[in-house]
């Protein structure tokens, strides 16, 4: 018999580790060539990692919530035949694997000085170890809120914390009493009375990350919204005129979100320091305009799809981006990378028959675009004979950024100049 270990694949260029969801297969069973060993997730992209090879699973290297990283070991498998891996009969890990693991360990134990497991909440070695690399003593430690299993605070948890730290004071042990009740900044849970007709349920693990990212949002952003009304009119009659014909010819739908897209990646080439993301007091000014689109999942959740490079896309390769993305997104299909190295967003709202909509900037990115409903209503127009009504097909843009590094002048400019290039739509288009 031999043993060999089980690698965590790679799964995009800019995923570096995944966390475990579930094992499919316990201790002593059976594992078969290409049968899912472990479920995963990254950020809210959900994966199965199957087995490369055949054997007994005899040992799991980590548990559910537990971080693992990209070429790192994380199960190991008796086989028939030769080692691939050689490893020894305690499943001690290669050299390379057993460095990593030994300054992980020797990191939580320099830490674990000021920082230690207290009471009924357990914090593992690594995030002991970002708490004793950023100065955190358990008090501080004490009042983040954690999304792992138990309320445990994952390495998400500590990443989302540390970029709002110091926006608020921040509680130590000379300030914090026995007995006492925490100081104001840390929230206090509010106790909500059961009436007897409520059900209670818990957050899903998707719900919890949204629940956290828009909330360190909130918190780290001075979000500000600015409106337009944009004629659609010409818009609407083409896409009426061509959508049958595309369908025929490609065989899917062209809706309004390509057209849209199409126009902000015009507006961002004219005010391209919406295109930023912000590091600290660090401005970073994107050259490729990636455009996430955020997109409604059938168990209500929310997950966000980018289109790479759209600066270098026409309008049909716009539309395939888009209906792709969306497809998969509902089919739970998408990638690590799909969802990854967004620089500005877009929301439909109007899908959902609003107006318009006050959207929560997707950090790290300054700026995110809501569309609403397309509706018919009479407008007041220009013309050389004097001022007409007539009824126009108008929809409400509002820009949602962070007032931080985006004026109002450039927020205020950018999304009037994204109705321009919707109004301004060549209803000659041919695709």
């Amino acid at each position: 018999m031999a043993r060999v270990e089980l690698i965590m694949p790679k799964m995009g260029e800019s995923v570096s580790e995944a966390t475990v969801i579930s094992w499919t297969k316990e201790v002593g069973e059976m594992v078969e060539m290409d049968e899912t060993i472990v479920e995963i997730a990254t950020d809210k992209v959900d994966s199965e990692v199957p087995s490369t090879h055949e054997g007994k699973l005899v040992e799991r290297l980590f548990e559910a919530d537990d971080v693992v990283k990209v070429g790192q070991s994380f199960a190991i498998l008796e086989t028939e035949g030769v080692e691939d891996t050689p490893v020894a009969e305690t499943a001690a890990p290669t050299p390379v694997a057993a460095k990593a693991v030994e300054e992980t360990v020797n990191k939580a134990i320099e830490t674990t000085t000021t920082i230690k497991n207290t009471g009924d909440r357990f914090y593992s070695p690594l995030v002991r170890s970002m708490a004793g690399e950023e100065g955190i003593e358990m008090t501080e430690l004490e009042t983040i809120p954690g999304t792992g299993k138990d309320e445990r605070v994952t390495k998400s948890d500590m990443i989302s914390y540390l970029k709002t730290r110091g926006t608020a004071p921040v509680p130590t042990v000379s300030s914090v009493k026995t007995a006492e009740k925490p100081e104001a900044t840390t929230p206090t849970p509010v106790n909500i009375a059961n009436t007897g007709g409520t059900e209670i349920i818990e957050m899903d693990r998707m719900r919890k990350l949204i629940s956290a990212h828009m909330t360190m949002s909130k918190s780290t952003s001075a979000h500000i919204t600015s409106f337009v009304e944009a004629d659609m009119t010409n818009i609407v009659n083409w896409r009426n005129s061509v959508k049958e014909d595309f369908k025929n010819r490609e065989g899917q739908n062209i809706t309004f979100t390509p057209i849209i897209i199409e126009a902000m990646a015009k507006a961002v080439k004219d005010f391209p320091m919406v295109n930023v993301s912000v590091e600290g007091t660090n401005i970073h000014i994107h050259k490729n305009i990636n455009i996430g689109m955020a997109a409604a999942l059938p168990d209500g959740n929310l997950i966000v799809p980018v289109i790479k490079e759209t600066q270098n896309k026409n309008l049909i390769g716009i539309t395939k981006s888009v209906n792709d993305l969306a497809t998969r997104a509902r089919a739970g299909q998408l990638k690590p990378d799909d969802i990854q190295g967004g620089t500005i967003t877009m929301t439909n709202v109007g899908t959902f028959g609003n107006l318009m909509g006050t959207p929560i900037i997707n950090q790290p990115q300054v700026a995110i675009l809501a569309c609403g409903l397309i509706k018919k209503k009479p407008v007041v127009l220009e013309i050389a004979e004097g001022d007409v009504i007539a009824i126009r097909h108008m929809m409400f843009l509002s820009l949602s950024y962070d007032h931080r590094v985006v004026d109002g002048a450039l927020g205020g400019q950018f999304v009037r100049r994204v109705a321009d290039y919707l109004e301004q739509f060549d209803k000659n288009t041919i695709l």
